[in-house]
């Protein structure tokens, strides 16, 4: 696996999404990008889209709340 490419695997039977990526930063920033919405956000949908977080629980069990926004809204 190079640091571009990403795992993905699928457990439908549980509902779970796994995915695997190497990242040449400080673990502190990847988490950060990952678990802070106001972060999460700037990158997560593809552009010309945008993402927006309505809620995140990030425990176990918890949940993601967002939407991806068009251009046109």
């Amino acid at each position: 696996m190079t640091k571009r490419e990403a795992v993905f695997s699928k457990d439908l039977k549980t509902n779970k999404l796994t995915v695997i990526r190497s990242f040449d930063a400080p673990l502190e920033l990847v988490w950060q990008a990952w678990t802070e919405s106001e972060i999460l956000d700037q990158w997560w949908a593809p552009k010309p889209y945008r993402a927006e977080t309505k809620t995140m629980d990030f425990s176990e069990g918890g949940r993601w709340l967002y939407c991806m926004v068009g251009p046109t809204g």
